[in-house]
Order: C-alpha cells, then structure tokens, then sequence
C-alpha cells in the first residue's frame, strides 16, 4: 500500500479575510458529500486570546472548489473557538461543539481561576449541509464539572458509533484541567438523543494529556488518541474503552507515533471484510523535536502497527483533522507555512492505493 497526494490548497491565508491568523482545523463530511473546513478566525493576532470567530468553508465536488468562508460564531470581542464536529448519520445533522471564553481572559488566568469568567461549552448544529447554523446553545453545566478550570472541545471532529448496544451514539473528544491540582486530563462528552441533549463521559485515568479524538476499533472497542504532556516521551498517548466511552484503561505510549506535544487526528477509511483489512489513519507533525512534516499513516491491524506513511508537507506545521470523502478518498485539512505553521490551512485530498 501507497498513500498517491494531490495537489495542496491553501484554504484559509492569514491576512485575508479581516483576519490576522486562521488556526485550529475541523473537517466534516456530510451524508450528502459536502465538504466542511472549518477553522478560527483570530482577528488581531495569532494569539489563542481575543477576539476569535467560528467559520467556515464548503465544497460540494470533494474539495476541488471551494465556497467563501462564512460565520458559524461571532461573539462580540470574545473567543469562540475549538470546533469539534461529527456527522449523525440517521438524521443528517451536522453537529458542531465549540468552546467559549471572554476575550480579554488568559488561558493562564483561567486555569489558575482569577480571570473574569471561564471556559463555557456551546454547540450549535445545521440540516442544510453547512449553509445556515442553529443559534449555540450552552451546555456547560451538563459536561464541564465546577472544579475544571481549563476545557476544550476536541478540536477536530468526533464520531457516531456504528456497532453494540450504543450504536448511533455521538461522541466528542475533549480535554480539561482540574483546579488545585492542575493535572491534565483527556474525556468524552455523548449524546445518546442525536445531539439535543449531551453528557459527561469517561476520563484518561492518568493525566498529563489533553488535546484528543476519537476512533471506533473492530469488536466495538473505543481508542482515544491523546496529545501528551510528558516531556521526556515525545509519543502520542493512547486509552481504550469497552463500555462506549464510560470509562478508559490501558492508558500507554504509542512508540510508532513521535510527537512535539501538539494536537493530531485520527480516522477510520474503512471496515474490514472478506477481501481487504480495515484501515485506520493518523495525521500529525512527526517531528519530536518541532512543529514540522506533517506526515500522514495508515494501520492495518486497529492501531497495534503503523507500516504505511508519506509526509504531506515537509516544512512548518501544527494542528490538523481528517475526514473520508464520498468519493473514497482521505481528505486533511493542516496548519502550515514557510516559516511559521500558521501561515494557512491547508486542505489535501490523498488516495490510499494497494
């Protein structure tokens, strides 16, 4: 098996569009086959502080052309961002979580809990593939405990479980810190109703991770791929869950994926059958040591092994997401530039071939 690329799109250019900076990718592919990229608009500054809106992007030739960006949030002066979408494929519904933050609150002022306000979670959906979104509706309450300071939605996208008892079940990786202790944990939130109302799941049981997401394994085993905060081990970190995200164990370093502490993406192109092994993917800037070469991999075995990889862009990059285009092939979506990873998102359409 090879990985063919196609051509880069930069999608989203910082200095265009009113915006300084663009940074933190989402993709969705709806059940029609529109492509959604989304990404934060950071008005003034590269900074994850300020004023930060919620856009974005739709393709409806799997990512050939693209529509300009549109606004999902705009919140005054204030932080909206982290978007973290999944598809519900029985109702058709594009679900888009999100976190909020005033905009003159630091994280560090959140997470040591003198800022003004703190991080509030909000989720908005559409039925129209993209074109008009519902007004964000807060559920802090329902999946942020009091004593977490610090929360993120993904970013990125999560997944609607296909087998076992939960099957349809949506969930939406996130992360937080706790207050007093300021550990960092990765969890899950779920909605068992198609998206109307949403719960906390389980937690990593061991902390210094956060920045995650979500893949559903052969036998209706849960993997969650977390960014990881030991600096002596620049791996990925993973967990897994038998009971549809309730709780998670076998928290461990995954050797085969180097990291240098950043966000990644994980996705499955497909189920095995009879005549072909499923297939997982990941996308993350590989190099240990920096932000750079994006690099895209495939497993055959649910994870255990990474044989297949190619780098998607040598130079400078950060955050990215993955999705699977009607048409088969692998879509990212990737923070990248010449001289700083957060010049553009990039959007990449990639064949896996046997």
């Amino acid at each position: 098996m090879n990985f063919k690329l196609g051509t880069p799109q930069p999608i989203y250019k910082g200095g265009e569009g009113g915006c300084h900076t663009y940074r933190i990718p989402a993709l969705a592919v709806t059940s029609r086959g529109t492509v959604l990229a989304f990404a934060e608009g950071r008005k003034r500054s590269a900074s994850d502080t300020g004023d930060i809106d919620l856009l974005v992007r739709r393709s409806t030739d799997h990512g050939t052309t693209w529509g300009e960006p549109k606004v999902v949030w705009d919140d005054a002066g204030n932080t909206c961002g982290n978007p973290c979408t999944v598809v519900d494929r029985q109702t058709g519904a594009v679900w888009l979580l999100m976190t909020w933050n005033r905009g003159d609150d630091h994280e560090r002022q959140i997470i040591d809990g003198v800022s003004t306000d703190t991080r509030r979670v909000f989720v908005t959906h559409s039925s129209d593939d993209g074109v008009t979104w519902s007004m964000p509706t807060e559920i802090t309450a329902d999946v942020k405990r009091p004593d977490w300071t610090w929360y993120a939605t993904g970013p990125g996208s999560g997944i609607q479980m296909r087998c076992g008892s939960d099957r349809g079940r949506l969930l939406i990786p996130c992360d937080y810190i706790e207050s007093g202790t300021k550990r960092y944990y990765s969890h899950v939130i779920y909605s068992d109703d198609h998206g109307n109302t949403w719960h906390q799941g389980g937690s990593s049981p061991e902390a210094q991770v956060n920045e995650c997401q979500v893949v559903e394994m052969v036998g209706g085993k849960l993997m969650l791929n977390m960014r990881n905060y030991n600096p002596t081990k620049r791996r990925r970190q993973v967990a897994v869950s038998t009971d549809s995200g309730a709780t998670w164990h076998d928290q461990r370093f995954d050797e085969a994926l180097p990291e240098p502490i950043c966000q990644a993406a994980i996705e499955r192109l497909r189920w095995p059958s009879a005549s072909q092994p499923g297939v997982l993917l990941f996308s993350n800037p590989a190099n240990p040591s920096a932000r750079t070469t994006m690099t895209l991999r495939a497993s055959l075995d649910d994870g255990a092994t990474w044989p297949v990889s190619t780098v998607l862009y040598d130079g400078p990059s950060a955050y990215s997401d993955l999705a699977v285009l009607r048409n088969g092939k692998i879509a990212c979506l990737y923070e990248a530039g010449r001289s700083s990873p957060y010049e553009t998102i990039t959007f990449m359409s990639v064949e896996l071939e046997p």
